[in-house]
């Protein structure tokens, strides 16, 4: 796209309160409204090689008139209709469940028990990731999004836009971003961005910033902060020993392990409730922490395994080199087994097995 000069003109009618205000703030007779710009996009260099762009500026500078007039509005995304009791059945009738979930999962919105919620009893956070998973599994090549994170907090924003971008550019899917936030752009790691307020162009991903974790062991009395996100009960053992991380001080996920009772698996620790808060989701931060409890329970002399139904951790746990699994993803059946009846929560339910050997010389 090259150079433009785009310039938007209305007439001025005035009414009586705009007379007032023209007289109290000494504003010039005028016949017209008008605004200009000289935009300097040149977006062509890039070859179409590009998955995500962002239009930035202050609020007023123009970036809603100038996206629509560059990328045009058929492009522009005004929000999808939600009514349905759950949120999920406002999906398109032709995705089956696996894909649904796997697309919210991408995106960082990994809570099951909100998946069942309507679309309105979603806190911002989810309600931005369950319109970027739509938007993504979407037949649109180019999505150009207004107010980009605008209504979320400031660090649930960063955190989304560091969970969505892998999944846009995975997706090799288009979307411009247009906001009034610098603080994303890090995070967003877009291949180009326009600053409307400066009339600059930037080319080329930012490394996003790291995020420091702080663990801790920490009291089973915290589990209920995390609890009303967990995909099983909410209960937790007695016996669980509890790990909690934070950023900036802030608790953001939550682990445990308790003693595996199995008659042939001795000296062995048991994954039994991990959480990250919603807002945190989709960066990593569980997979970081249950490897973290893993190495804990190596370093101390013990085994450690864990049984997962969730998609997202088994796909990632095939894939993680710290993890063997030594028990595909199947229904576990009710049986007379004292053991198996102290794993009712498996039943009915595809779930895969795994063995942490982390850093352990010894795997077997």
């Amino acid at each position: 796209m090259p150079n433009f000069h785009y310039k938007i003109e209305a007439p001025y009618i005035e009414s009586f309160r705009s007379a007032k205000i023209a007289g109290l703030f000494d504003i010039p007779p005028q016949e017209k409204l008008c605004k200009e710009w000289d935009v300097n996009l040149p977006i062509e260099e890039l070859n179409n090689e590009w998955n995500i762009g962002l239009i930035v500026g202050a609020s007023g500078a123009g970036k809603t008139i100038l996206s629509k007039k560059i990328f045009g509005e058929e492009n522009y995304h005004n929000g999808f209709e939600w009514g349905k009791t759950s949120f999920i059945d406002d999906f398109p009738k032709e995705l089956n469940i696996n894909d649904i979930v796997n697309a919210l999962s991408h995106v960082g919105f990994s809570s099951p028990p909100s998946w069942l919620l309507s679309f309105d009893k979603l806190s911002n956070g989810q309600k931005f990731r369950a319109e970027m998973a739509r938007i993504l599994m979407s037949n649109k090549e180019l999505t150009v999004i207004d107010e980009f994170t605008s209504v979320v907090d400031r660090n649930v924003a960063q955190i989304g836009c560091a969970a969505i971008q892998k999944n846009i550019r995975k997706n090799n899917k288009k979307i411009v971003a247009v906001n009034c936030h610098y603080d994303i752009i890090e995070w967003l790691q877009p291949d180009w961005y326009y600053d409307v307020t400066s009339n600059q162009y930037f080319r080329g991903c930012l490394q996003r910033p790291k995020i420091q974790l702080e663990i801790y062991k920490c009291s089973r009395s915290l589990w209920g902060m995390f609890k009303p996100h967990h995909y099983l009960s909410g209960m937790i053992s007695n016996n669980a020993q509890c790990f909690i991380t934070l950023i900036n001080d802030n608790p953001v996920a939550f682990s445990s392990f308790i003693h595996f009772q199995h008659p042939h698996l001795k000296n062995t620790k048991r994954e039994y409730r991990t959480v990250v808060l919603p807002d945190y989701q989709g960066i990593g931060i569980g997979n970081i922490l249950s490897n973290f409890v893993g190495q804990y329970c190596l370093d101390h002399g013990y085994k450690y395994t864990s049984v997962t139904s969730h998609p997202a951790m088994i796909f990632h746990r095939m894939k993680d080199k710290n993890w063997v699994m030594y028990r595909a993803p199947q229904i576990l059946g009710r049986c007379n087994n004292n053991y198996t009846n102290k794993l009712q929560s498996s039943y009915n339910r595809i779930t895969a097995s795994f063995k942490f050997i982390g850093n352990s010389k010894n795997p077997n």
